[in-house]
Parts: structure tokens; sequence; C-alpha cells
């Protein structure tokens, strides 16, 4: 699964440093941070959460995706890079068979009309903490986010609608073998973003990483 290669192959390209490269080509690539989850969590600052004004639609999505040319939003990119096995890709960017493993649940999925693609840190607690200060292209950029591989989350439509808008300190993966992934992503999004926790949001990540999931690794590249 390209995703998960990803993930685990990401730390080890860190290393991987071209012997001749400019300085300016240095100055311009953005720095991935690497933490164990409990430094993570402690980076994470904390706030009250405030939902005035809160509407989906001041998150534009889906848009036209990272390859403008593609006739692909940013929904069908997303499912054709998560696929398992890859979907074919008709007019219009029709998706015919394919297929999907949704972690959430450990469910495996044959059609790409009964997943979701979740926004892992979802758009209305983004709101509570810190996007409602956000101008619109960079609540767009949110909601399309790409350039993060844990950002938008191939799922079932059951798993994403009983997750909602909440947090881990009332919503976890049922999957148990899912549960240090997903804290270890949702921690990765909020720092990707600069989003902020409220106390019990914290508190429950702290459980996680100190217990549980005190190996898992998170990564994460700050958008700027």
């Amino acid at each position: 699964m390209i995703k998960n290669l990803a993930r685990t192959f990401g730390a080890l390209s860190l290393a991987l440093v071209p012997l001749f490269s400019s300085p300016a080509a240095h100055a311009a690539a953005p720095v991935p941070e690497v933490t164990t989850l409990a430094d993570a969590v402690g980076l994470v600052k904390v706030t009250e959460e405030d939902r005035t004004g809160y509407t989906r639609t001041k998150f534009k999505h889906w848009n036209s995706g990272d390859d403008k040319s593609d006739g692909c939003n940013t929904r069908a990119e997303v499912l054709i890079a998560e696929a398992v096995v890859a979907p074919t890709v008709e007019a219009g960017c029709k998706l015919t068979g394919g297929t999907w493993a949704s972690y959430y649940d450990g469910q495996e999925v044959t059609s790409a009309g009964s997943l979701d693609i979740d926004h892992m840190v979802p758009l209305a607690e983004a709101w509570d903490s810190g996007a409602s200060a956000w101008s619109a292209a960079r609540r767009e950029a949110y909601a399309n986010d790409q350039g993060s591989d844990v950002s938008l989350v191939a799922v079932t439509a059951r798993s994403n609608r009983q997750k909602s808008d909440q947090d881990p300190a009332d919503w976890m993966p049922p999957s148990p073998e899912a549960q240090c992934r997903y804290v270890g992503e949702w921690v990765a999004t909020k720092l990707r973003w600069g989003l902020t926790a409220d106390d019990r949001e914290l508190q429950a990540l702290k459980v996680y990483s100190e217990g549980p999931c005190e190996d898992t690794v998170v990564r994460y590249t700050p958008v700027v």
C-alpha cells in the first residue's frame, strides 16, 4: 500500500542527503520533523476551543486536487493514491474496481462509493483549534491537504460518520491495532498546521503517548 510504504520508509529518507546540492535547494526544501509521540504531544499548545461562526462551507472542498490536469478532484486523487489495488480511472475521473483498506475498522472495501475521505482532524475541530482565524485560502489548503500522507484518509463511511467531529477524548478507531497510528497522525496533523488542543483532548493524548503508544514516532512538516 503506497501510503503505508511512505510511512515505513519516511524516516529513512531523512538520512539520504544529496552529496552535491546548492544552498538554495536546501533553503527551499521543507524540513520534516521526527520525534516521539510523547514529545510531539508536548509541543501542542493548549487553549479553550470556540466553535462560534463555524460552517463547513468555510473550508472549500473538494477542489481540483494536486494535479490540475487529471480531471480528478482531491477526493478522487486520495482514493487513487491510497488504493491497495488500483482502480480503473474512466472518463470524468469515474473510478471502477479497486480495493482499499479502511484502517480505522480493519475493513477491506472494493467500491470507491463506500468510502469517505476523512479529514484526520475534522474541519469543525480545526476551526475550534485555530482555523477560525485563517484566511479562506488557508482553510481551503487545509481541507485539500495532500502534502502530508496523513491529513486525508480513505475509510469506511460508517467509521467516518461515527467519528464525526470528535477528538480522541471522545472517539478512537474501533480497531485496537489502529489506535496508536491514529493518535500519531492526529498529533502530526495538529503540529503540521499549528492547531491547538483543549485540556480534555491533551489529557487523552497523554494517556496514549505515555502508555500503549509510547513507541510511536511522529513525522510532520509544518505548513508555513
